[in-house]
């Protein structure tokens, strides 16, 4: 009988031991609190332009220059809002807003520039090659012609070369900067702006590339017509870092590839189907400086 006892103390002495050594069930942990993602705040400093483009550029891109050179003190307003514009606040901007912000102070600027020398003054010794009423009558339109943004000295041409062509990896951008020309991307009557930077510009693209001044086929005598605006002397190499390909359209040249690859994913499948498949020829439209008005 003791000794039943004694193997009975025992093993309840194991068990309380063994149960004494067993992990504690973990506590229930109360789930993490999440914080809402704060949307990112949009930038309203673009809509200053808003009404400039609105009132003055109709939806084909065409521009009333005659009414807007008697509202200059409307325009200059818009331009010094650019002008003032603080460097801290813009450098707080996503890269969507920058790339609307420049592209705004672009458009604006080259429109100030028109209204400044309207109605153009033909030179004769060019009327051998433009027509009255080019831009190209303009001398220096591009890199001549100076103003401010941000309190620092900019042309078009340092803008374009600066921002559009080193700093932004967008080509997109070249279908967005109006031309003040027939043959340029057509100016939208709106501003651009960061929260929607991406479909206004392939929107721009589109609509570019459905005017015959900008992309056409011609199947029959097997030949392929683009935009000046896409060679290589302008801006066709600008496409190459993102859209260069050596799968495809392999009897062109790099750039010429690379705006061919870029402009598929703009155009309609039989136009696809040709670029991609059929033996073909490219030729470069002439360009029409005739002003868009």
């Amino acid at each position: 009988m003791i000794k039943r006892l004694t193997v009975f103390t025992t093993l309840m002495a194991v068990l309380i031991f063994i149960s004494s050594c067993s992990p504690e069930k973990p506590k229930s942990a109360k789930p993490a609190k999440v914080e809402p993602l704060k949307p990112t705040p949009i930038v309203s400093f673009h809509d200053k332009c808003a009404d400039i483009l609105k009132n003055y550029v109709d939806d084909n891109g065409m521009v009333d220059y005659k009414t807007l050179n008697r509202k200059k003190a409307e325009l200059n307003r818009v331009l010094d809002e650019f002008r003032n514009l603080a460097p801290e606040q813009y450098n707080r901007w996503p890269k969507e807003d920058k790339i609307a912000f420049w592209l705004n102070a672009y458009n604006i600027e080259l429109l100030n520039i028109i209204i400044e020398n309207y109605p153009i003054k033909a030179a004769r010794i060019r009327l051998v090659f433009w027509p009255p009423t080019s831009i190209r009558h303009i001398r220096g339109i591009w890199d001549r012609h100076k103003f401010m943004v941000m309190n620092e000295e900019f042309t078009l041409a340092e803008i374009e070369k600066r921002f559009f062509q080193k700093q932004f990896d967008e080509p997109r951008v070249f279908f967005a900067m109006h031309r003040a020309s027939y043959s340029g991307p057509p100016l939208r009557n709106e501003p651009y702006s960061g929260d929607k930077l991406d479909s206004q510009l392939d929107d721009q693209v589109r609509k570019f590339l459905s005017s015959p001044l900008a992309f056409r086929i011609d199947r029959e005598k097997k030949r392929v017509y683009l935009s000046a605006l896409l060679k290589s002397s302008w801006h066709g190499t600008d496409f190459i870092s993102k859209y260069g390909t050596d799968k495809k359209f392999k009897d062109q040249q790099p750039a010429v590839r690379a705006v061919l690859n870029f402009i598929t994913n703009y155009v309609s499948e039989q136009d696809v189907y040709f670029l991609e498949t059929e033996n073909y020829s490219v030729r470069f439209l002439k360009y029409d400086w005739r002003l868009n008005e």
